[in-house]
């Protein structure tokens, strides 16, 4: 007979090691590159020495002459503070008792739930690879009746709960779900109506704002401060950009215009491209290149599950999330996700992981991560800006 004992022990026996590993490896190709560590985590912060530049300690010098004078290794240190990330699940009383003298069918409702949390983590996760931590998924620009415009819908899904906040971060609105979207006039409807003035406002996932992952959009700007360091002080702090069409009328991207920022970042910086990603739309343009050279596009198959096209043997994969007309160029084991542990089921003082939601029929489980990602060498990345899409 099923009851809450067995769905407790499910959860921490059987589903969280599964879940767990696809939630690292198989929801983002990106993220199933980055390297993940317990290492430098000192309580509530990452704290890590990055080294930079050479060891000054060398030179020539006569057969009886002094010595050259020692000069060790640069470091800088890191420090950013883990951030808190949650999935949870939800099953009715209901459900439960329908299901307790069926096995499989208490086993088809709790696959069912997993496969949610893993789809929204899939969604959540993959776009926060690409933020700068703010949590900010759209700017909203125009007001309408009952509904909004916004700026982009890329990171936006029906079902999402987000809030209404200033530029500034100030609360506007908060918990609205989203119930429609029209992606081609980008148009969003909610299931609760409003009404006010919101344009030149954002939007944020609920609760989210500046709580996100450390991503991309965080690592590829040229002033302001990274993992604690200003970057008007450590030059090594600011990738390589390029924008394409600031220089020439021709915004195809070309394997000139890739193999340019890949040798700037071996001269410059040390650092081998082992993979790349970019929009659908800049993708589909350099496989039309390709072909209009009659050249063969290579499939590799990478792991987590991703197939991806080549460019002299490196990955070029496409992100619904990556921004439009953007190619980045990565050197992926300069990347470390840094977590206090892995995903765990959040426990009470009795082990349970699944408890009543208090004033409802329904029972809850949260999984828990706290983490966030450093990159070692932001000057050994590159990003391609200006791109026609196809």
């Amino acid at each position: 007979m099923v009851t809450l004992e067995t769905a407790n022990s499910a959860l921490k026996e059987v589903y969280l090691g599964v879940v767990s590993n696809q939630l690292n490896t198989s929801i983002n190709p990106l993220l199933a590159r980055i390297n993940q560590t317990t290492s430098d985590v000192w309580g509530k912060e990452i704290r890590k020495l990055a080294p930079y530049g050479i060891n000054g300690g060398i030179g020539a010098g006569t057969e009886d002459g002094n010595l050259p004078s020692s000069a060790g290794n640069n470091y800088a240190q890191f420090v950013l503070e883990l951030k808190n990330l949650y999935g949870r699940v939800e099953i009715s009383d209901k459900a439960i008792r329908a299901s307790e003298n069926s096995e499989g069918a208490f086993v088809n409702l709790l696959n069912a739930e997993m496969d949610g949390l893993i789809k929204a983590s899939a969604f959540n996760f993959g776009r926060m690879l690409y933020g700068d931590g703010s949590g900010i998924l759209t700017t909203i620009t125009e007001d309408g009746d009952n509904i909004i415009t916004v700026d982009s819908v890329s990171n936006l899904i029906e079902g999402m709960v987000v809030d209404i906040i200033s530029t500034s971060g100030v609360s506007i609105k908060d918990g609205l779900r989203i119930a429609s979207i029209d992606r081609t006039n980008k148009t969003v409807k909610f299931t609760t109506s409003i009404s006010g003035t919101f344009k030149d406002n954002c939007l944020c996932v609920q609760g989210s704002y500046g709580k996100e992952l450390t991503g991309l959009g965080a690592i590829f700007k040229s002033n302001g401060s990274l993992y604690g360091l200003n970057r008007e002080n450590y030059s090594w702090m600011v990738p390589y950009m390029k924008n394409i069409a600031t220089e020439s009328a021709n915004t195809n991207i070309s394997e000139t215009v890739i193999q340019k920022a890949i040798d700037e970042l071996d001269e410059c910086a040390n650092s081998k491209v082992d993979f790349i990603v970019c929009s659908a739309g800049v993708k589909r343009n350099y496989q039309s290149y390709m072909l209009s050279y009659r050249t063969n596009i290579d499939v590799m198959n990478l792991e987590g599950g991703f197939k991806a096209i080549s460019y002299n043997g490196i990955p070029v994969v496409s992100d619904r999330f990556a921004p439009a007309n953007t190619m980045f160029l990565l050197n992926t084991s300069e990347f470390n996700l840094h977590q206090l542990c892995d995903w765990k089921w959040l426990e009470g003082e009795d082990g349970r992981v699944i408890r009543q939601t208090l004033g409802k029929p329904t029972y809850q489980a949260t999984l828990v991560k706290y983490a966030d990602i450093i990159c070692n060498k932001p000057s050994g990345q590159a990003k391609i800006s200006g791109i026609a899409e196809s």
